[in-house]
């Protein structure tokens, strides 16, 4: 009697756990974000000219303000290095990191910016 009434209550748990929930969508892809909310600004082509912002081919584990391209001098003082978790922080609020920066575009959703670190990481040719 104990292990029917066990087994009915684990189903009824599985049934609520499975509708309490929403399923969880595709995840965001990177390159058609970095299109949407970064290529108005930033190249990331090796060998591409600067446009408003740096080109960011090989963004990731550079030290900040390296490129060919006139940065902030906020930008310049900062002596960061572009791990993952700084471009996090620094894509989540660019103002807050580094007061001063001319950046002024955040990504405020933590999935957009995983899938947009992933993408410059390894952008596809």
């Amino acid at each position: 009697m104990f292990r029917k009434a066990l087994l009915s209550l684990a189903a009824v748990a599985g049934v609520f756990a499975a509708t309490a929930l929403p399923a969880a969508g595709p995840a965001p892809d990177g390159a058609a974000l970095f299109r949407q909310r970064c290529a108005v600004c930033h190249v990331i082509a090796p060998g591409a000219r600067p446009t408003i912002g740096p080109n960011l081919n090989g963004v990731v584990g550079r030290k900040a303000a390296s490129t060919t391209f006139n940065y902030s001098d906020a930008l310049k003082r900062s002596n960061l290095t572009w791990t993952r978790a700084n471009l996090d922080r620094f894509l989540t609020a660019p103002g807050q990191m580094v007061p001063g920066t001319r950046m002024v575009i955040n990504i405020s959703d933590a999935q957009q910016r995983a899938a947009v670190l992933n993408y410059l990481a390894h952008p596809a040719p």
